[in-house]
């Protein structure tokens, strides 16, 4: 029997795009994680993540990496864990967030793309230090993009933690929504493989 018997050619031209989609053939070795072992052992790590936070942890010098362990379903509605984009620490007397020290101060953008007064000198996925430039004084609260080297711009919310003299504040980010949380955790991922890269070397193939 004929191929264009059973398909028509729309069809075929369908299953040929997929079959060729960049997004269905392009992998991200730190997605996705295979679990071997015992099936209860499996069957109580899916139920944990299902209901609780559960992350993978490692230390490296002296920074801890925390990744976060996520169950997403596939087309075959097939459970999967995966690893969602790292939480990097500092270790010290206390446990805080690694933060980027921006080689030039970064101005946040208003709804507009116009600078707004307020410039970025260090972030992390929960903070940031600002500059203030010429505004009587530093906000209680922002709603305002990081832009930094034209990326596509994260939007941030901001609530004033401290002042720290005249012309610096220092900003809470937990208001910001997740899924701008999650790309600032990538971006500042990106920072990190940069200024350690014996950490984030890649197998070559």
């Amino acid at each position: 029997m004929q191929a264009n018997s059973l398909l028509t050619q729309d069809e075929l031209d369908f299953i040929q795009n997929m079959q060729h989609s960049p997004q269905l053939n392009r992998a991200d070795p730190m997605s996705s994680l295979l679990v071997n072992g015992d099936r209860r052992i499996q069957s109580l790590l899916t139920r944990l993540v299902a209901n609780e936070q559960v992350t993978l942890q490692a230390q490296f010098n002296n920074q801890q990496i925390s990744f976060p362990l996520q169950l997403v379903e596939d087309e075959f509605h097939a459970l999967h864990l995966q690893l969602g984009s790292p939480e990097i620490y500092e270790d010290g007397p206390m446990l805080r967030p690694w933060r980027l020290s921006m080689d030039q101060p970064s101005a946040l953008l208003d709804d507009h793309g116009q600078q707004s007064g307020l410039w970025v000198r260090d972030i992390s996925f929960k903070g940031t230090l600002l500059e203030v430039r010429g505004l009587a004084t530093a906000p209680a609260r922002f709603e305002l993009r990081f832009a930094p080297g034209g990326i596509p711009p994260i939007e941030l919310h901001g609530v004033l933690s401290r002042r720290i003299g005249s012309d610096l504040a220092a900003y809470d980010l937990s208001q910001t929504p997740p899924e701008e949380t999650e790309r600032l955790r990538d971006y500042i991922l990106q920072a990190h493989r940069r200024a350690h890269p014996e950490l984030h070397t890649q197998v070559s193939s």
